[in-house]
């Protein structure tokens, strides 16, 4: 590390020196409702939301927080959050997270989110300085703790754009021969449109394609990572059933955007008990992800 590297470092650190926000209670119903929006905004099968149990990653659709318009940044994001750590020029990235299901989580149910701040960890990449939080939730429901999730939130202190350039091709995309399970998907404007607003993500490079390639840089509209997630999801949910999963991780590495073709496959170890999955556009992998059976 150079000089000007540790610099960066402390200075990095220096901003979240002391900071510790409190936790945060609230309470939510994860509906049958919602879920459907989900499932038809998706085109999955609605039929496999209706077991009266919420997948996985169905919670994503519930406990969200709808600030003042006034109150969001330019990109569209919040200016202010309590669990945003206190840096300059604060840009957010939803870097991947761990679903771990405790007990079913009920459809209908009220449900109790809880919520802190588990860890914020300085890192050094290949862009420079990041900070990485780690945000934990913990569901319950009438006292049982249902499910746990922890996010991995990135932050960088940077008013640029994107600081790499980003391939991008419509060559059709293969599954991989070791998959068992694959789909072949693209995303369209309206889907990204309205998952954003099912999921109350106000972020422009979703759905404003004039400030997504002209102010931030990117070729297209981005498909949201928590998107590609789901799609993983819910491809191994229909191959063991969704109460069957036990844990589920992913990772996002690189964007994707409206209108690319993507394969989203995967495959069970040899005793069935764990499975790998991925999106890969034409490119290079876009998200992976890790799902073990209960």
């Amino acid at each position: 590390m150079t000089q000007n590297d540790a610099t960066e470092s402390i200075d990095l650190a220096r901003y979240v020196d002391g900071w510790s926000p409190e936790p945060v209670e609230t309470l939510d119903i994860v509906s049958t409702e919602r879920l459907m929006q989900l499932a038809r905004t998706l085109d999955l099968d609605e039929t496999r939301f209706t077991g009266g149990a919420v997948p996985i990653l169905g919670h994503w659709i519930a406990f969200q927080d709808w600030p003042a318009t006034s109150e969001l940044g330019v990109d569209g994001h919040p200016a202010e959050g309590h669990f945003y750590p206190p840096l300059p020029d604060r840009r957010r990235m939803f870097a991947g997270s761990t679903v771990t299901s405790h007990e079913h989580l009920s459809v209908d149910v009220p449900t109790v989110r809880r919520s802190s701040v588990e860890s914020v960890t300085p890192k050094r990449g290949g862009t420079g300085e990041m900070l990485f939080v780690v945000v934990r939730h913990d569901f319950e429901q009438a006292g049982r703790l249902c499910r746990t999730e922890q996010q991995q939130i990135v932050y960088r202190s940077d008013s640029g754009g994107p600081t790499r350039t980003f391939e991008r091709t419509t060559t059709p995309v293969e599954p991989s021969a070791e998959s068992t399970w694959a789909t072949t998907r693209s995303v369209s404007a309206p889907t990204l449109f309205r998952y954003s607003a099912l999921t109350a993500n106000a972020h422009r490079i979703h759905y404003d394609a004039p400030y997504a390639t002209g102010v931030e840089g990117y070729p297209g509209l981005v498909v949201h990572g928590p998107l590609l997630a789901t799609l993983m999801a819910d491809l191994v949910g229909q191959a063991w059933g969704d109460s069957k999963i036990a844990e589920f991780s992913f990772r996002l590495k690189h964007p994707l955007f409206a209108d690319d073709l993507f394969v989203v496959e995967g495959a069970s170890d040899e005793d069935n008990r764990s499975a790998t999955l991925s999106v890969t556009g034409s490119v290079t992998t876009a998200a992976t992800a890790k799902a073990t059976r209960r």
